[in-house]
């Protein structure tokens, strides 16, 4: 211990983490012991990168923006329709597809204590949880191709256990659960401002799960997709687990990437208007991209086609498909971090905990759809809201339970 002692003091004083060691000095064995071994597992070459990044002022990069196309389902009909369904369907039968539920969040906005998809949404006939939606759809869709599909949960460190508890006391709704693998995505610690470690009320770094885009490395390093490839896995669909209409089993956007020659495909709603706050798709510098509403020019936002459709008016739903080749290609990039101002309560170096009232910390995340630009184009299918998209974000108001519950019932006729 007093040789690792030792070790970490000198890794704190080079990267200026002078209130972490304040705060070491005073443990009892035990708890140093266990705060040693934490900061010996940092990496402070990537911290000291990160908190570089965020300390600067962001560079804004121009960007050449270009509609992206899409095909619009409503509007496939007849010969063409059934062509893609022949193709998407001739993949799932072969139990070439496999389904990914990004479910690493806390439903800490909807008031709930738990991991997002332990939450109850009341609807018709009966309530069920998020996790109990998707895992009934995926039945269905079993029953319907006389197949069983894998299906691959991404949780995180917080809320892995619980997740798995929570799958074993319901028997994991029916679901077969040798065909159910759980992997957790990964994390980063929190910064405070002046770039030092939060330690939190029992004495550990403070970390947070690195987002969203953090799912290609993690897939990798869990084995997923090498458990896939030994499955014969060839396409694999991923999505979140708060949209309580999410499908995750369509044979037209499999059809449609699939002949059109593209690794990647999406499904999208339209825009309700220009000012509404989503990210849609586009071709930035002449790769497929996802731009948040904060970075459209107001002029593109509004700009129209000769049919009178929004030029960037294909809005990001989370519903995304890749080719198992592509999924491989991505996990060997890095994506960029992008960095959120958080609120963070965070020990001083007494040892008293300070709540925070402001945003005082940086968090580190990467985003799913930054690995789009490694592609020359993806195929887009535009959706109906009414039949794809009943997000559960917020406790009241826009994309709440009240709005997903009255999605559901109107799409199952209660």
């Amino acid at each position: 211990m007093n040789n690792n002692y030792e070790i970490t003091e000198e890794l704190l004083i080079k990267n200026n983490q002078i209130q972490v060691l304040n705060i070491l000095k005073n443990l009892d064995e035990t708890l140093k012991e266990k705060l040693v071994k934490q900061i010996l597992e940092l990496d402070f070459d990537k911290i000291n990168e990160l908190y570089k990044k965020a300390s600067n002022k962001p560079q804004i990069l121009e960007k050449k923006l270009e509609h992206i196309d899409y095909i619009d389902k409503n509007k496939i009909l007849g010969e063409q329709k059934n062509k893609y369904v022949l193709v998407g369907e001739e993949i799932i039968k072969k139990n070439q597809y496999a389904v990914v539920t990004m479910a690493g969040g806390q439903g800490t906005r909807l008031g709930h204590n738990g991991p997002k998809g332990t939450f109850k949404l009341d609807v018709k006939p009966t309530p069920k949880y998020l996790f109990q939606i998707l895992a009934e759809n995926l039945i269905k869709a079993n029953t319907k191709y006389n197949i069983t599909l894998n299906w691959y949960i991404m949780t995180s460190t917080e809320n892995n256990d619980v997740t798995i508890r929570f799958f074993k006391e319901h028997n994991y709704f029916g679901y077969p659960s040798d065909h159910i693998k759980f992997f957790k995505q990964g994390d980063l610690p929190l910064l405070l401002a002046n770039g030092n470690l939060i330690i939190n009320d029992n004495y550990s770094i403070k970390y947070a799960s690195d987002g969203n885009g953090s799912i290609y490395k993690s897939m990798l390093k869990n084995g997923v997709l090498k458990d896939m490839e030994n499955k014969g896995i060839k396409w694999i669909f991923i999505g979140s687990v708060d949209n309580a209409l999410l499908d995750m089993v369509d044979p037209i956007l499999l059809g449609l990437t699939k002949l059109e020659g593209n690794e990647i495909g999406s499904k999208s709603v339209c825009k309700k208007d220009p000012s509404e706050k989503v990210g849609v798709f586009c071709k930035a510098n002449g790769v497929p991209s996802i731009i948040e509403y904060s970075e459209l020019p107001k002029e593109l936002a509004e700009a129209r086609d000769e049919y009178g459709e929004l030029l960037y008016g294909e809005a990001n739903i989370m519903c995304h498909l890749y080719t198992l080749e592509a999924l491989k290609r991505i996990a060997d990039e890095t994506l960029e971090y992008h960095v959120a101002n958080k609120k963070s309560n965070y020990m001083d170096e007494n040892g008293k905990i300070i709540e925070a009232t402001n945003p005082n910390a940086y968090k580190f995340e990467t985003f799913i759809f930054d690995a789009f630009s490694y592609f020359s184009d993806m195929s887009i299918l535009r959706v109906s809201r009414e039949e794809n998209f009943a997000p559960v974000k917020n406790k009241e108001g826009i994309d709440s339970p009240e709005t997903a519950i009255k999605l559901y019932n109107d799409f199952y006729n209660y």
